[in-house]
């Protein structure tokens, strides 16, 4: 537990550090992910186009898949191009607010990601273990529901402990890491940041264990 100090400047934005400072190493860093970013997007957008495209593809294994494509895009738009900007400015400052948001879409999306996959991992142990009844049971209601679900899941997960972190005071701007994350960011706190770590690691372990059951027993 951390005693809350008063006697501190107010920080405004964060300096992040990052994965190396040989320039070099740098140079190949950017290029690894830069390629890997660009045909991460190409591909899923791929994905999305053609299952839009072909009218055989109008079922609920496609439309789940049309959407996780979708997550990938964004999980990954929300990692990697802010890091590609840090390399190429050279400029590691960022506002305590883009910090905050960059956060916010991270959790959001890879949150998302894992209910959807239990979601996926249903909707095959329909389609095995009742295709008569398929077409029925995963209709396009039951399909927009399951993906709307997913995405308050995702809500419900990220919003209370990062509605409880924009109340912190900070004392120190250097995060130990390349992109913006709750755990360095803890560290950074002047204030007492006990119950919001708890409540990371209970919403953290509640979507593994939820998703993970639903993925095991469907199988």
């Amino acid at each position: 537990m951390k005693p809350v100090t008063r006697n501190h400047s107010a920080v405004t934005t964060f300096i992040l550090l990052s994965l190396t400072n040989d320039p070099q190493l740098e140079i190949l860093v950017f290029i690894f992910l830069f390629i890997t970013y660009i045909l991460s997007v190409i591909g899923n957008l791929i994905i999305i186009s053609l299952i839009f495209m072909d009218s055989h593809l109008k079922i609920a294994m496609y439309f789940f898949l049309q959407n996780f494509s979708f997550l990938e895009i964004s999980f990954t738009t929300a990692c990697v191009p802010p890091y590609l900007y840090i390399i190429s400015s050279g400029d590691r400052t960022v506002t305590i607010k883009a910090c905050f948001s960059q956060i916010f879409f991270i959790v959001l999306f890879g949150a998302t990601d894992f209910f959807l996959l239990a979601v996926m991992s249903y909707d095959r142990y329909v389609a095995i273990c009742k295709p008569l009844h398929y077409v029925t049971i995963m209709n396009s209601r039951v399909c927009r529901n399951l993906i709307l679900c997913c995405w308050v899941f995702g809500l419900l997960i990220v919003l209370p402990p990062l509605g409880l972190t924009l109340h912190l005071e900070f004392c120190d701007s250097v995060i130990d890491h390349f992109v913006c994350d709750a755990s360095p960011i803890l560290k950074n706190s002047c204030s007492d940041t006990w119950f919001i770590e708890q409540l990371v690691i209970v919403c953290a372990v509640l979507t593994f264990i939820m998703t993970l059951v639903c993925i095991v027993l469907s199988y």
